[in-house]
Formats: structure tokens, sequence, C-alpha cells
């Protein structure tokens, strides 16, 4: 039986991946039984069903080869849910009904696990006119904000929010508006948000040029293009949204562009696809097919890699016939292209192990001969399926053969799509691989540099009780492993020392050979300077990126795990520990003093016949006054069971400490199927609705979060700095909405914790 590497891998595997019955009792026993229930799934679309499934097992046998989470936790379930990762729906009308029907089918999308894409350039700007009703167009933010509150009240398949990605046009007349939405920390908190950024407003920017607003033929406002891009770049400096997406230069290079525009992505990035188009994901992991690490003679084994990218890419094709589809028209167009998105994870660590630093020139260049080597191997393995089953339906040999990914082909593969046609449009893609990665023995996520060496967790027993562990990097552990006690070498690189231009320079490597996208966070320190900063986007323009995500820790967004040393305790890495020791900051629920301060609050709910007192006591830390506990009440004895389990639920989160203001936002976003009620010239759409009213109503009025009540703020004490164990000091940031520690991570796109695997891309 597989021996998980750490207790968080064989957490992740219980938690998120491991098939249970509707009681929660187990049906996978073991990760094996996970691995057979997989490739018996997509094994039975295949004549000889055994066989396959034998190589199949193969294939996911020692964590080599990882499916993207909804094909680890969905095939062979028998559940209605989508093995697809993501979609990007249809082309949004501009117009009412087809505005409505479009929302229709995301909650219907999201509804099956599916995260989602739209391209909002496509709606009239704010202030048009609106023929035959006399009135002037709301404009695409209004109907973003209502696709958000949408968002809020599906739960996708799983334990995770669905996500979504909002896209808008550089030349778009409401762009700046778009650009300057999440300054709002309350607003569009589902959406990751990027802008389409074309060719010519890139060669504007450079030249100093005029760039016109427009929608149809009318040019709403012309502004200076660098004058745009500044507005763009002081944005994502400063709440590290929006993203960029160098749309014409993704259709120039896409297979399919002579049968399709691509307008969106999925929300982190990795996959631009057409209306309606699906992203299908699963990762090579590297890590496992290294030989010799941490020796001379290291390696990865090519000719491994080739059979396991072969056996990846029939495993990725037959899971498009395996998968339920939430909508019919996105059902047609995977089976049209057959488009799949096959990645790596461990690349980090692979470099490790051959003694190359991550972000070198040498590094960068490896990085560039192994994603060659699996693209070639993908194309190959997929002119194979297509003379055993058949070529995607809408292949065009000419078309094809003059594509941008074509066109860098060998010569050989070449010849052998045109002889037999190609199974798969595309095939090539990096996704985020946070949680996969952790599942896989926390081997370094997809192409990013390693995160953390080593921090301290938490970990919950069966019995209620938490243990403290140490989760090491597999690459770390290895090396220890190894060699004992032996300092790491200096080319040990993590996120907290990259510089900026070098994560371009492995992200521009790999996209040579990456036909769809990448999915990667390049992460800033929170001093780099503004004109340093547009550089790094200007670089990834300039090194052939197809779009370009960073992270810069803001007040906004609050801050991602940072390392620093107090000048007391100013000193290199710790060698006891064999080398730099990142240290997570493992916050117990706060003690309860034997006096608080508090207030309570009457609501009265139209239907209920008795009121409802709600009191809210605070304590006070540092100066500051935060609220402590929550007591609600009622002679209404049909309130009675929820109202105590909220009670003790947020009396739970706020005694957690950190920035609790999110318990409000969740509150106020929950929705009464049988209807809200009008409140003092408002509507709120439940009574849960009106109880996070009152506590955010509560929060302000004590200086625990700024505003008047129309959105959450920052929580004043969020970034106080404390000292760990390790004597370091570091920015505690945000606390994670699902178990409280301060362990959010920015990784790939996505705020991922490190203590529950809570990922929220958005």
């Amino acid at each position: 039986m597989t021996r998980f590497a750490a207790p968080i891998a064989e957490q992740v595997w219980d938690m998120k991946y491991r098939f249970k019955d509707a009681d929660g009792a187990p049906i996978d026993r073991t990760v094996e039984d996970s691995w057979r229930r997989i490739a018996r799934a997509l094994a039975a679309v295949e004549e000889d069903k055994e066989t396959w499934e034998q190589r199949f097992y193969g294939a996911l046998e020692d964590f080599k080869f990882l499916p993207a989470g909804r094909i680890t936790a969905g095939a062979g379930t028998a559940r209605r849910v989508t093995l697809f990762n993501c979609f990007v729906m249809g082309t949004v009308p501009d117009s009412m009904g087809g505005i409505f029907d479009m929302l229709k089918e995301a909650a219907l999308t999201m509804q099956q696990g599916g995260g989602i894409g739209y391209d909002f350039s496509t709606i009239r700007p704010k202030g048009a006119d609106v023929k035959g009703v006399a009135a002037d167009a709301s404009g695409p933010l209004s109907f973003m904000d209502v696709w958000d509150a949408m968002c809020r009240t599906i739960m996708s398949a799983g334990s995770r929010r669905g996500a979504m990605m909002a896209t808008m046009r550089c030349d778009h007349p409401d762009i700046e508006q778009f650009i300057a939405a999440k300054s709002d920390p309350a607003r569009l908190r589902m959406f990751n948000m990027s802008v389409l950024v074309t060719d010519p407003f890139m060669d504007a920017v450079k030249a100093d040029g005029p760039w016109d607003l427009k929608f149809g033929d009318k040019v709403y406002h012309t502004l200076q293009a660098r004058d745009l891009w500044n507005t763009i770049m002081q944005a994502t400096y400063d709440y590290a949204e929006p993203g960029v997406i160098f749309i014409d230069r993704i259709n120039q290079a896409n297979n399919l562009a002579y049968c399709e525009t691509i307008a969106a992505t999925n929300p982190c990035g990795e996959q631009p696809l057409p209306p309606y188009g699906a992203c299908l994901l699963g990762s090579v992991n590297l890590s496992r097919l290294v030989s010799a690490p941490f020796t001379e003679n290291a390696a990865l084994d090519i000719e491994a890699l080739d059979d396991l990218v072969r056996m990846a890419i029939r495993m990725m094709d037959n899971t498009v016939d395996a998968s339920g589809f939430p909508l019919e028209a996105q059902r047609r167009e995977a089976e049209a292209k057959r488009r799949i998105g096959l990645g790596v994870t461990g690349l980090a660590d692979a470099l490790l192990m051959l003694g190359l630093r991550y972000g070198s020139d040498e590094a960068a260049a490896q990085t560039e001969a192994w994603l060659r080597a699996i693209a070639r191997a993908s194309y190959l393995a997929s002119v194979d399926l297509a003379r055993e089953k058949g070529a995607f339906p809408l292949f065009d040999k000419d078309a094809y053969l003059a594509s941008g990914t074509m066109q860098q082909m060998d010569e050989d593969v070449r010849d052998a799509v045109a002889a037999h046609g190609i199974r798969n449009a595309l095939l090539t893609s990096i996704a985020p691989t946070g949680t996969i990665s952790l599942y896989a023995g926390n081997v370094s996520s997809g192409i990013e540099p390693v995160f953390a060496y080593e921090y301290t967790r938490k970990v919950l027993q069966k019995d209620g009780s938490r243990t403290e562990e140490k989760v090491v990097d597999y690459a770390v552990k290895m090396w220890k492993d190894l060699k004992g006690d032996a300092p790491l070498p200096d080319y040990f690189v993590n996120a907290q020392t990259l510089a900026p231009l070098e994560h371009v320079k492995m992200q521009a490597a790999a996209q040579k050979w990456i036909d769809s996208s990448i999915s990667k966070t390049i992460n800033c320190p929170e001093d780099i300077g503004f004109d340093d900063f547009k550089e790094v986007y200007m670089a990834a323009w300039d090194q052939g990126c197809k779009g370009c995500t960073t992270y810069r820790p803001n007040d906004v967004t609050g801050s991602v795990l940072t390392v620093s040393e107090t000048k007391e305790e100013a000193k290199p890495a710790m060698p006891e520990e064999g080398g730099e020791v990142v240290y997570m900051d493992m916050a117990d629920p706060l003690d309860r003093p034997q006096a608080l301060e508090g207030n309570t609050y009457k609501l009265k709910w139209p239907d209920s016949e008795h009121a409802i007192y709600i009191t809210i006591n605070d304590i006070v830390i540092s100066g500051h006054r935060r609220p402590f506990e929550v007591f609600i009440n009622s002679k209404n004895m049909e309130h009675y069971a929820w109202t105590v389990a909220l009670t003790r639920m947020i009396s739970a989160v706020f005694r957690r400490g950190g920035d609790v203001s999110f318990v409000v936002e969740e509150l106020k976003a929950v929705f009464d199927p049988r209807g809200g009620a009008w409140i003092k010239g408002k509507y709120i759409p439940s009574i849960l609705a009106a109880i996070g009213g009152v506590i955010e109503r509560h929060m302000i009025e004590t200086g625990f979060i700024a505003g008047e009540g129309l959105g959450l703020k920052a929580d004043p004490t969020a970034s106080v700095v404390g000292l760990n164990a390790g004597g370091t000091s570091h920015n505690r940031g945000k606390a994670c909405p699902s178990c409280g520690q301060y362990t959010l991570q920015m990784v790939e796109g996505c705020m991922t914790c490190t203590s529950c695997g809570h990922s929220k891309c958005g």
C-alpha cells in the first residue's frame, strides 16, 4: 500500500479526492483505490478495457501523472459532475434577455463544478442609448455585479466556491471603470479580471500615441495609450488586478485560428477558449522522473517522460468521452475539437535535483528543452490516436499545418499530422496545481518556484485535537534524506527571494512549447518601485508571453506569507535546520476575559412574530476594538436551532482573530428562495443577510472597519506584525476564511491556504 509522503498529502486526498458515500463513509479505502477508480472510468471507452485500465493505473501510480482535481474527484463516481475544470461561456448578447440567458447558463455550469470565463466587451457602455425604452445603458460593470452575486450563491461540486474570469477589451469605452472596479474591497470578489490587450495598443503604448475607446463604429473617447497602460499598471500595483492578456498573440498562435476567435480565458488564465470552450487538465510530475538526484549524474529520464506523456494524452482524450457537460453547447464544442491541456508540476523541484537555480539562464534552457520534449510526445501521441480513432471533426489539414504551433514543430511531426491528422486540436497547458501538488507529496506547484522550503502546520486529528507537524518541500526533504544536516546549496531559491524578471524568464521559456497558455503568478516584493514593476509586464510582452499576472502585497487584498528578519535576529539561513526555514503563524483562539464591552441590537423581520436580538461583544487588543463573540436570541423557537449554530460558528471565527470581516460578506450574500424583505427602504435578501448587516454596522461604529455600510473595508489590525517561534517576523496578512489560520499564499493566481487546502481563484 502506498504511503503518503506527509500527513498533509493524505489529508488533502481524504478531503478532496477520496470517494465517499453520502454519509461520508469511505468507498476508496486507499489511494490505490482512487487510482483504480480513475483508471477504470477512463478505460471504459476503450474496446480492450482491462488492458488499458492496467496501463492507465501504471501512469497514475506513485503520483507520476496527476489528472486535475475534477477528474481525480469525479471520475468513476457516477455523480452528476463534469470532469472538465473550467469553461468559457457563450458570447454575451447586448440585450437584457440575452444577458440573463447567459446568467442562467453560468449558474448551471457552476452548479456542476465548472469555473467560467466571460468577455464583457460585447455589452454597450454605460450611458449609451437603449433604443425602444428611452433609457441609458447601465454598462457591463452593472451586469458583472449580478454575476458576482449569483456566484456567491452557487456552491461548486466539492468544497470550493465557483471561480470566474471577466475580460474586457482595452478599447471598450468602460475600460477605465473595469480597471478600477476591484479597488473597492467588497466588489466583484468572485471574479478574476483581465484586460484584453491588443497588438495595436502595445504599439501605441511604445510610440506614446493616441488610443480610441469605441463600441461598434462610435468613438466615445480618445486618450493617450501610455496613460491607459499606466492606469492598468497602477491598479495592478495597488491591488493585484487586473491581469493582462495579450489577446492578439493568443489568436495568432492558436492552432484553430481558422475556425474560432478567442476573447476570454478560464479563471486562472491557462486556457484561452472560444465561446463554450472547455478545459480538461492534467500534469506530469517531473520530480518523479529524475534519477540520481543531487549528484553529478542527475538527469530526467526523457524516455520515461515520453512514455508517460503518451499515456496521459490517451487518458485525457478518453475523458472527453467519459465526462458529462452542464450544457449541450459545451459538449458539442468539446467533441468537435477535443481540446486538452497537459502540463507539468514539480518543475522547480526537478531543477533543484539537477543542481539548477530556478530563474537562471541554465534553468530556463532546461525548462524549454523539457517542454519541447513534452510537446513533441503529445503531438505524436495524438497523431497515433487519430490513426486509431480518427482526427478531431473540425480538422483542416492545410489550415492546421499553417498555425503558429505547427510552424515550429519538427519536420517529422508535421509530416505525421499531414499524413494522419491529429486527434486533439490543442494539447498543452500549464494549470495551477496547488492542491494536487500537496497530494503528490508537496512537490513544487506547476512551473512556480518553491514557495517555502518548510513550514509548521496544525493537523486536525479524528478526536478533534490538533497536532503540529512540519511540512517540507519534496526536493528539500529528499536533500535532507540524502545529505543529512548539510546546508542547502546556494542554488536553492524560493519565491521570497526570486527577482520578478527571473519569473518572467521562466514563463517565457515554457511558453515557447505550450500551445494554450500558462497560469503563473509573478510574486513582487512590496517595496518594488513602480517603474521596475511596469518593466515586468513589458518584459513579458517582449519575451513572447501570452499574458502576465503579478502579486504584490497591498492594502486591498492583504499580504501573502512573507519572511523577514528583525534587526536583533538578523542572520543567514539557519544551518541547524539545513537551510532557510519558513514558518507560518498558527493562531489559536483568543482567551475570553472576565468582562467584555458590547452592544445589543433589535432586528424585526417582517415574517417573524417576535424580534431577534443580536448581542455583539468586543475585545480590545493593542488599542483596537474588535468583535469577539455573538449571541442571537428570539422568543420564536422556530429559529432556535439555527441561531444557536450561527452564534457558535461566528463566535469561533471571531476568536481566531485576523480579518474576520468576511463573515459579514458571506452573511449578506445569502438569498432566501422564498424571497427577502424590504426594511427601511432597502431590499434585504434573507434574515441571515439582515443579521450580517447588523454585524457590519457594529463593526463600522466601533471602528473595526471603515465605511458607511456600503462595503467592507480592510481590517485595521490585519497588518500587525508578530514574532513567530523561529525569531523572525512576518506580516500576518489575512486569515483563511475556511480555517482561520494566517497561511494564505498567492499561488498561480489563486489564494491558497497551506493549512487546510482552501483555494479561492477570484
